[in-house]
């Protein structure tokens, strides 16, 4: 982006142009503007697997990484049962097939296991098919299939000290549509979920009467537009009208290829994402061995030495080794952490927020200014004009998505932060506007990672020791040790940002808790001395939970930049605002870690390093269950 020079009255005027725009898109209703489709009779067609039909057993990442670090530690193959309600491995890459999906991370940090496998990706920024191509490659490596029980859904897991182990309840849903339960038991039980899982919709009038097609973006219909995830030529679209809607992650990668065929697209934006280069190229082999696989340990290296920019560290590594989009963009920071969150208190966290405007400035500045050069209508280019901080919305980086608007079959509906006024059969309705169409494409995103229990974000009754419900442990407040384990429910591992590292790389987090958990198993099959036929239960202490949140509530100053921003998931659509001491200490105990996941690395190996393990109640019976 260049440097830009903004005097003190610019700034004066940016900021509050920040807060008229975000003024615009809070909804008193918070979440609950938004329909839960996987749970809505009315709307639960649009969460059905369109990709039934080809059920290809591909891997889903974040669970790709569980398994093989799990593996690394004494547990085998048939250890494992993966319990899925897609119709194949792959969780995000197996559902979101939409054309012209990648990811936003290069290859060679996101791909899991990738030093261990040795493959090398064809771009930089991996396209979804090579995703697929690349888990299915982890599920052969691992032997992840044997245990695969696919178009499956959890229904519960209780936990039982009787015989100390868990009985999940689970329905499958047959090719004949008929559906059986039946419960597995196990000693472990992993609740990989994910974190942005739940397709929503907001609440919109008229939907159940347009007569026109529908579907969600995360179950993109290929049998309607024409064409594959592999050859996104959508020929069918070819004379139809098209309406989008949404202007974020997803919108931003497809739109372009929607562009490509249909007569007319609207694209109806309430937010505009902010959008910069990506710089997709592809991948030399012979460059890529030489410089990018070196020296044992290189992906974790290369993860950290992004993770350490993104992060603002206060003295950088000598080389930027990925050196894209994110690696210039410190100001990021205010979402994910880093170490300058140190000390932070009410006293100095507004002088900390300012810093990061000072460093997000002129980069949000040069986002507009390059919208302002590439589109050439100025209304179009005004509307597509980010007005809030860099770290407030998952930015975006696309070489096509702005030239596209130049189109003249392409046309943006800016509803200003109001959303669509709602449906009428034909098509949809805005400000007293009707817009025809033969089709309505939903780019609504997903529920926010920070609501709710992890049991909640997977759709899952999870019920601990003594008949406690997840949920209600979380209502009262979230507690983990490292994010990790949770007491009253022994043996259940939870992945996850609350109370563990963020960054923008998801894959890198659940490697780092895979590792973590894998550790605490062994470090306390080794102190008890529990052999091959006895039983492991373990549970962090009451105190060591306590603490542990304590900790986590005393950093979270570190996130003060959040309460500025517009509605988005990272605060829950502007509903995490406490409105009394106990809500705010409730809040800040479910942060994440502030100083950064290099920072949280360092501090959990450190804790593995001492080998005691008196934060954990650990407890040896004799084994008694199967699977």
């Amino acid at each position: 982006m260049g440097s830009f020079n903004i005097d003190s009255e610019k700034v004066t005027q940016i900021f509050a142009r920040y807060e008229e725009e975000k003024l615009k898109r809070v909804k008193s209703e918070g979440m609950d503007q938004y329909v839960d489709i996987g749970k809505s009779e009315k709307f639960k067609h649009f969460a059905n697997d369109p990709s039934r039909r080809q059920p290809i057993p591909f891997a889903r990442m974040s669970r790709v990484g569980w398994q093989p670090r799990q593996s690394s530690r004494g547990f085998k193959p048939n250890d494992f049962v993966f319990i899925d309600s897609a119709w194949g491995f792959g969780g995000t890459w197996y559902w979101n097939r939409y054309p012209g999906l990648m990811c936003d991370v290069e290859s060679a940090c996101y791909m899991p296991l990738v030093e261990e496998t040795g493959f090398i990706p064809k771009h930089r920024y991996s396209y979804g098919p090579e995703l697929r191509e690349y888990a299915e490659r982890v599920a052969e490596k691992w032997q992840l299939r044997r245990g695969a029980v696919f178009g499956s859904t959890v229904k519960s897991t209780t936990w039982s000290d009787e015989k100390s182990e868990w009985e999940t309840t689970i329905t499958r849903r047959l090719p004949d549509s008929q559906e059986m339960t039946f419960k597995v038991r196990s000693d472990y039980f992993i609740l990989a979920s994910g974190i942005l899982n739940r397709p929503k919709l907001a609440r919109l009038d008229g939907i159940g009467t347009f007569q026109g097609h529908m579907f969600h973006t995360s179950r993109w219909d290929y049998a309607y537009t024409g064409g594959s995830p592999e050859d996104p030529a959508m020929p069918n679209l070819v004379g139809k009208k098209v309406a989008f809607i949404g202007t974020g992650a997803t919108a931003v990668q497809a739109i372009p290829q929607l562009a490509k065929f249909a007569s007319q697209l609207y694209v109806f934006q309430r937010t505009p994402s902010a959008i910069s280069e990506r710089g997709q190229r592809t991948v030399d082999p012979e460059d890529f061995k030489r410089n990018v696989q070196v020296g044992q340990g290189w992906q974790r290296s290369r993860r950290e030495n992004m993770a350490m920019f993104l992060s603002n560290y206060p003295e950088l590594p000598s080389e930027n080794l990925v050196d894209d989009g994110w690696t210039h963009f410190p100001s990021f920071s205010g979402l994910v952490g880093g170490p300058r969150t140190e000390g932070l208190s009410h006293e100095n966290a507004r002088a900390y927020v300012e810093y990061l405007h000072q460093l997000d400035l002129p980069r949000q500045e040069g986002i507009r200014q390059n919208i302002k050069s590439t589109v050439k209508d100025q209304a179009t280019a005004e509307s597509l004009q980010p007005w809030y901080a860099g770290w407030c919305k998952r930015p975006c980086f696309h070489d096509e998505y702005l030239p596209t608007f130049n189109l003249p079959r392409v046309q943006l509906v800016d509803t200003a932060g109001k959303g669509i006024s709602g449906f009428n059969e034909r098509g949809v309705v805005f400000n007293g506007t009707f817009y025809d169409a033969d089709v309505v494409i939903l780019g609504t995103g997903f529920e926010p990672y920070s609501v709710g229990s992890p049991a909640f974000r997977a759709s899952i009754t999870v019920t601990g020791r003594g008949g406690l419900s997840m949920d209600d442990k979380w209502a009262q407040s979230p507690h983990t040790l490292h994010g990790v384990i949770t007491r009253d429910f022994p043996n259940l591992m939870i992945p996850g940002f609350t109370q563990g590292p963020a960054t923008v790389n998801v894959v890198h987090c659940m490697d780092v808790l895979a590792r973590h958990a894998a550790h605490m198993i062994t470090m306390a099959r080794m102190e008890t001395n529990a052999g091959e036929g006895d039983n492991l239960i373990i549970e962090p202490t009451a105190r060591a939970e306590e603490d542990w949140a304590l900790k986590i509530a005393g950093k979270a100053y570190g996130y003060a930049a959040i309460s500025g921003c517009t509605p988005s998931y990272g605060n829950a659509e502007g509903s995490k605002v406490a409105k009394t001491p106990e809500q705010q200490l409730r809040m800040a105990k479910g942060s994440p870690w502030s100083s950064g996941i290099v920072d949280f690395t360092r501090m959990i190996e450190a804790w593995e390093a001492k080998g005691d393990l008196a934060e954990l109640d650990i407890k040896v019976v004799r084994y008694n269950s199967s699977l």
